[in-house]
């Protein structure tokens, strides 16, 4: 494992493996999430279809979070031909808005917002970028949690915050909102997300 600095972020660390594979030459390769081709089709050939099927062709709107983009863009490939109606909806981090057309930075949000536009993001597929913070994606993964019985991950969070957010809309009532959960929660068990209980177990007395 290498590690790389945390204020370089994701493009720091896309850079560092570029570095080892060009040390490596013949003996490395490098998939590149961001940028392979494989990873919106995947999804593209199976998220998009599964997603058609359960709903028997009935979504108006589908949300996820933009890490490399390739799952709202496979989906949206398959979808929008479908049904040219279809709203595509793309979350990230407010603190980190290139979408938007704001400038990267740090955030909590672990799996979206690499602080550039991928590849593999067909941002023109996209009806609508939501930005949420890091703080109210730990408040929805927890709410999810402890209300609904899914152990979700940050980004999920993320997800869900801006699904409500859309289902809250008048123009977008009796709509039907699918949202991607793409993360397990135990993967963030030592992460600010759980901060809260480590915290409550750590001030926990002997009676």
């Amino acid at each position: 494992v290498v590690l790389t600095p945390a204020g370089k972020g994701m493009g720091g660390a896309i850079g560092k493996a570029e570095e080892i594979v060009e040390g490596l030459g013949d003996d490395g390769y490098l998939l590149q999430q961001f940028n392979n081709p494989d990873n919106p089709k995947i999804h593209r050939l199976t998220t998009g279809p599964e997603i058609w099927n359960d709903t028997e062709g009935k979504v108006d709107i589908l949300v996820g979070g933009v890490g490399t983009g390739g799952t709202l863009t496979g989906c949206g490939q398959y979808l929008k031909p479908l049904n040219p109606s279809i709203q595509l909806v793309a979350v990230e981090p407010v603190e980190s808005a290139v979408l938007s057309g704001g400038k990267p930075g740090p955030h909590k949000i672990q799996g979206i917002g690499a602080g550039f536009i991928p590849g593999n993001a067909d941002t023109s597929l996209f009806d609508e970028v939501i930005q949420v913070s890091g703080e109210e994606s730990m408040e929805m993964a927890r709410t999810m949690a402890t209300k609904e019985g899914i152990f979700c991950g940050i980004s999920s969070g993320a997800a869900v915050k801006a699904a409500l957010t859309l289902g809250a809309r008048e123009e977008n009532k009796g709509k039907r909102i699918v949202v991607v959960i793409p993360s397990f929660g135990e993967r963030y068990l030592s992460t600010a997300l759980f901060q809260n209980l480590w915290d409550e177990a750590a001030a926990l007395k002997p009676e």
